[in-house]
């Protein structure tokens, strides 16, 4: 039996699409004929990517009472042109090329694919992605920027430790950690030429001190002259570049807690989360900004970071692996270091990470507890007034249910050919 549908089609009655390039755009823009009837004009056009040409065609677009304007995310060519017309008071929406794709078989051309992403537009079939306002933007750029010489100076630190192993130096068979005071310390006598292992190894401090014999042994490829000039000389510009490196993270630093100062609040209330620190909270704002209204549900946030299970269902079965996919990689690494971190800790969280990290192992475990977390925050964010509380590690324990623990235990003794009789203990 039919059940009457009340669908109707809404559509926008002035709408602009931009297919955007390097050094030019197509600009396909879709109003209603004159003379009242129900015709669609268009109007395509090509402009060039700079900054004139781009405030003439903003400029244009107000003048023709445009709602709303789309373009695809290609590359980073779409941020001028989208931050420009954002300044015009238009409403720029920044969509995903993968929901706009053609059907097959027809022409692909930049004037085809502006008018084709205008007619879509205009019928509301897309939805528009996240792009964060302009203190968050400022603030990512920062911290995207800090991510990215921490792994500079990851990767120059393995260098080094290459380096010193073609050297047969094996330091970092005995040291946890060769940058330390010690380490640094007989690197920087390595560069002044010292050759003797007795000499290099009583540089050691603190706990190092006790693995002295150690330490001789080593050192002891130097005196055959494993170390010589080009390894000090690679040497010197490596913890050049680390210690270079560090002061720019430094000064990096000090710019992402200027900018953070207006969210002062919301860092302070997301550091109480087991595993996240200031600077933690400070990628996660960045990349999640601070209006939850972009996400109506905890749900919706996690759906977005790709922290949900993929659900692909098709006669009836499930169908792939039920992978999360690819979603913001900051985000993702920031929150999988706070989930093993929480996992270390005595808390609600920690205990989560375990539980499942024994079942189903620790990359389950990180995008759980990684899920949990976003689920904490989007509550920390929407509400200005709300804490965390930590449910406690015992949390599992208390809330389980005594007679089906009881029923599970029986089950599994039967199992093993076991008949059990039960008596309480008063």
């Amino acid at each position: 039996m039919f059940a009457e549908s009340t669908d109707e089609e809404q559509i926008i009655e002035r709408v602009a699409a931009l297919d955007i390039g390097k050094a030019e755009l197509v600009c396909c823009v879709r109003v209603p004929a004159s003379g009242g009837s129900s015709r669609r004009v268009q109007e395509v056009t090509t402009h060039t990517t700079m900054t004139r040409s781009l405030a003439e065609l903003a400029n244009r677009l107000v003048d023709l009472r445009v709602e709303r304007v789309v373009m695809e995310a290609t590359s980073d060519y779409w941020k001028p042109v989208f931050y420009l017309l954002e300044a015009h008071g238009l409403n720029p929406w920044l969509v995903n090329a993968r929901d706009v794709k053609h059907l097959p078989g027809r022409p692909k051309t930049d004037v085809l694919d502006a008018v084709w992403l205008c007619k879509v537009a205009e019928r509301q079939m897309l939805r528009p992605s996240f792009v964060p306002p302009r203190p968050i933007r400022v603030l990512r750029d920062l911290t995207r920027y800090r991510i990215d010489l921490v792994a500079a100076r990851t990767a120059e630190k393995n260098r080094v430790e290459k380096l010193l192993e073609d050297a047969c130096i094996k330091l970092s068979v005995v040291a946890s950690d060769i940058f330390g005071v010690s380490g640094r310390a007989m690197m920087a006598a390595l560069i002044a030429g010292e050759r003797d292992p007795k000499v290099l190894a009583d540089l050691a401090r603190a706990r190092l001190r006790a693995k002295i014999a150690t330490l001789e042994e080593a050192f002891a490829g130097l005196p055959a002259g494993g170390f010589d000039d080009h390894h000090r000389f690679l040497l010197e510009r490596m913890l050049g570049r680390v210690d270079a490196i560090d002061a720019d993270i430094a000064v990096l630093d000090a710019q992402i807690e200027a900018h953070l100062a207006p969210f002062d609040q919301a860092v302070q209330r997301l550091d109480e989360i087991p595993g996240i620190g200031p600077v933690s909270a400070a990628i996660v704002i960045a990349e999640v900004g601070l209006d939850m209204t972009q996400f109506p549900t905890a749900g919706h946030l996690c759906s977005w970071a790709k922290f949900s299970p993929g659900i692909k269902s098709s006669a009836g079965k499930s169908k792939g692996n039920g992978s999360t996919g690819h979603g913001n990689r900051y985000l993702a690494r920031v929150l999988g270091e706070a989930a093993v971190m929480a996992g270390r800790s005595d808390t609600f969280l920690g205990e989560r990470y375990r539980r499942i990290a024994r079942r189903r192992g620790k990359k389950k475990a990180i995008v759980a507890v990684g899920r949990s977390m976003l689920v904490i925050i989007w509550h920390l964010l929407s509400d200005p007034d709300a804490r965390f509380r930590d449910l406690g590690a015992d949390h599992f324990t208390r809330s389980v249910n005594a007679d089906a623990r009881k029923r599970n235990h029986i089950r599994q003794l039967e199992a093993l050919g076991y008949r059990v009789t039960l008596e309480s203990v008063a």
